[in-house]
């Protein structure tokens, strides 16, 4: 008989295995202390004591646990991604393969559904934008949620069989089965969006949105979200039985971007519903007079007029409405549009693409609700980024800008003369665009030398020394030891081991004593065994002292955190000659598994590539790296004291200030969701995007700045500006952060174009029923 096959998951998603297993150490952590609040806060006894005991076990059982978790997910997750042949789903199982079920299987297998479906709820958009990645990944065009190893149900399923590793009690599986799920709902929603962020840094794609057929009862083929015979029916005739229900109960006031209730042609995914009508006079005005404007483009100086089509066939539009709201959208679009063809801040060259989309996006706002409730609807993205990325040259004549607004028009082109009306459309051409914005900050980094290839080379050296340090960190936190000598080992001197090894090779002789050093250190604060170790301790002091400060310089490690360190030492091998000694087995026994810890390989660049993107950093000196006073020079690297942090910092003049969530809001419509974008401070470190400008204070004045380059895992930015002679101006994450959280680094739009329209029409508006009411 042939054994099966073994199935393995994709590289990209090794990854994400690895942080739901890490999920399932921060819940185990999670449960317990919330174990012992809630029995502190309980009032009866025997609740009180079966908490307790839940708890005790649990803590007791850690290890167990978290390796029956991983046994049984990946078990399961294997057995999901396992090709499906024809002839499993086709033939009926025969009778040795039928076996009898216990009870306890059986609520195992429905407690797992019921957390599964009550996490699926909570975590709604991580999974369904999670789902879109795996089904690429696994090759399942129809995206099958049944399909996804990563779902809630097996990461259930897994918990409530590690539970039963932990113990035999029922009152105390159920206290833990109650308790671990509400952990875990909590944790596995923060999970999951760091897995999509892993997978979109690793360059994966989200399958995209089609239509699926089935078979119906007739035997006819359909829509898999095929409609009633009374919507069917509306649908052959273009009539609906609810006119403007797409902002009622029949879309459920969804604001996410899935299919609408109609199908459509099966083309795509429709933006909600128009009337036949609408769409027809939409059509026929965008093929016109967008044709019109492409075509007075390239002889359209900076100063001709932008014209408003809206505006301009207002009346043909407001006779195709279907009723009240769709009359006060037109308007609201029309008015947005009048303040975005005059936005300062936008070259008139690409304000004037942005023009040709009035029809595709009055199609968007018209039958999608959520094009007002979430800014992150595609259709609000690729107008932003449009208006964005033209507006962060200092000059649109210079040949980067030129390249981009001809990749623009071509994208335009594609929207106004293709089927707008469908969501895939915007999706594509918004990847697209920034699939060639991010190539062509590639190629003017390498233009301008090999800032690119030096960056990328100190974050695989910042990342070996991070996930080396984790490695270190897991394998000493159970030994007996000062909290503050193991975060020193394992935080301070794994990278010196790493530097070493890079240095005179990963086998060298001095890696070999550098280790041998950190097992002296660590064994240097035990009790001794006898009088004669105290003194061959005594003896051997100096010259552990001497090796520890070369290693450390090897680093460059801080006089401070030096004199921190050492100052917590010294006590604590005085502290070790007076302890009560230790029987030479125990101290033998602690010697070998310090060896067994520090002796071990070194991560390579190949487990590097299978690690997780943001490793977790431990210490804030993991995530500074070295750099020669050559190399920070050539790539123009700003360090923290070429800024005067005490210095006063010019107002930029003309600057708009940031706007809030209330100045983005339209009466009678539907608020946005999300927050507004910062523009400044902390948060906006964590948006900065390739492409886009910025104000930063260099010197002693504001300058306008482009980002061009960000290094795969965020560690490292590439700014230019100028426009001739561009320089180079290179940040560090937490340089980054730290000139957003001093105010020396800002964004150049106080918020997206859509949203800055929006304000300044609320102001016109404001401003006109002043003074009507003076």
């Amino acid at each position: 008989m042939s054994p099966s096959p073994v199935h393995r998951l994709p590289a990209a998603l090794e990854g994400a295995v690895q942080h739901v297993k890490l999920a399932a150490r921060q819940a185990t952590e999670r449960t317990i202390e919330s174990l012992g609040l809630a029995a502190l806060a309980s009032n009866n006894a025997f609740q009180r004591d079966g908490l307790l005991g839940a708890q005790f076990e649990l803590n007791r059982k850690s290890a167990v646990f978290a390796l029956a978790f991983n046994e049984a997910y990946e078990r399961r997750m294997l057995r999901e991604v396992a090709p499906r042949s024809s002839e499993d789903s086709t033939q009926s199982p025969g009778w040795e393969s039928l076996r009898l079920v216990e009870d306890r299987e059986v609520e195992i297998e429905v407690a797992a559904e019921r957390f599964g479906m009550e996490t699926a709820h909570a975590c709604e958009w991580e999974l369904r934008e999670l789902g879109a990645y795996v089904g690429a990944l696994l090759g399942d065009t129809r995206g099958e949620h049944e399909r996804n190893p990563l779902r809630p149900e097996l990461v259930g399923l897994a918990m409530f069989q590690a539970i039963e590793t932990v113990s035999e009690r029922a009152e105390v599986r159920a206290a833990l089965g109650r308790e671990l799920a509400r952990t875990f709902a909590t944790v596995l929603r923060t999970t999951y969006t760091d897995i999509v962020a892993d997978l979109r840094r690793a360059g994966a794609q989200p399958a995209g949105l089609t239509v699926r057929h089935a078979e119906s009862r007739s035997g006819a083929t359909g829509p898999g979200f095929a409609t009633s015979e009374r919507g069917a029916e509306a649908e052959r005739s273009g009539w609906s039985p609810e006119p403007d229900s797409r902002w009622g109960s029949r879309r459920g006031g969804s604001s996410s971007f899935g299919p609408a209730t109609r199908s459509g042609t099966g083309r795509g995914t429709p933006l909600g519903e128009v009337d036949p009508a609408m769409m027809a006079l939409m059509r026929r005005i965008a093929y016109a007079e967008g044709s019109a404007m492409a075509g007075e483009t390239a002889d359209a100086g900076p100063a001709s007029a932008l014209p408003n089509l809206i505006h301009a066939h207002r009346d043909e539009l407001r006779q195709a409405a279907a009723g009240s709201l769709d009359l006060m959208v037109i308007d609201v679009i029309g008015s947005l549009f009048d303040q975005i063809l005059s936005d300062p801040k936008v070259p008139p060259q690409v304000a004037r693409q942005i023009g040709r989309l009035q029809l595709p996006v009055l199609r968007a706002a018209l039958g999608d609700p959520s094009f007002f409730s979430s800014r992150r609807h595609p259709v609000r993205r690729f107008v932003n980024r449009i208006a964005s990325l033209g507006t962060a040259f200092e000059d649109i004549g210079e040949d980067g800008a030129q390249r981009l607004l001809a990749k623009v028009r071509e994208l335009v082109d594609e929207v106004v003369q293709g089927d707008f009306d469908q969501l895939e459309i915007y999706q594509s051409k918004l990847a697209a665009l920034e699939a060639f914005v991010a190539e062509q900050g590639r190629a003017e980094v390498r233009a301008n030398g090999d800032a690119a290839e030096l960056l990328a080379a100190k974050e695989d050296e910042l990342r070996l020394r991070q996930l080396y340090a984790q490695q270190l960190q897991g394998e000493l936190k159970d030994l007996a030891a000062p909290q503050f000598l193991r975060d020193f080992i394992s935080q301070i001197w794994s990278q010196v081991v790493v530097a070493a090894s890079e240095r005179d090779g990963a086998d060298a002789e001095s890696v070999r004593q550098l280790r041998q050093v950190g097992r002296e250190l660590f064994m240097s604060v035990q009790a001794k065994t006898s009088s004669a170790q105290r003194k061959s301790f005594l003896a051997e002091l100096p010259r552990l002292m001497k090796d520890l400060g070369a290693g450390l310089d090897l680093i460059r490690w801080p006089e401070a955190s030096r004199r921190e360190f050492f100052g917590q030492l010294l006590p604590a091998h005085a502290e070790s000659l007076k302890a009560q000694p230790l029987r030479p087995l125990d101290f033998n026994l602690l010697a070998r598994e310090v060896d067994g810890a520090l002796q071990r390989p070194l991560p390579t660049r190949d487990e590097l590539r299978a690690a997780p993107a943001n490793l977790p950093v431990l210490d804030e000196v993991i995530a500074e790296p070295q750099f020669s006073a050559e190399e920070a020079t050539r790539i123009g690297l700003v360090d923290e004291t070429q800024v005067d942090w005490n210095g006063q910092i010019d107002i930029v003049v003309g600057e708009d200030t940031p706007l809030a969530a209330a100045d983005t809001t339209i009466g009678g419509l539907p608020a946005p969701a999300e927050p507004v974008e910062p523009s400044e401070g902390r948060g906006l470190a964590e948006h900065v995007q390739v492409g886009f400008a910025y104000r930063m204070h260099i010197g002693d004045a504001w300058q306008k700045v482009r980002l061009v380059h960000v290094s795969p895992g965020r560690s490292f930015f590439v700014f230019h500006h100028g426009a001739r002679h561009k320089e180079t101006i290179s940040l560090t994450q937490r340089m980054l952060v730290r000139l957003c959280e001093a105010g020396r680094l800002r964004a150049f739009e106080n918020a997206w174009l859509l949203e800055r329209a929006t304000a300044r029409a609320r102001r016109q508006l404001a401003s006109v029923r002043g003074g009507a009411n003076a």
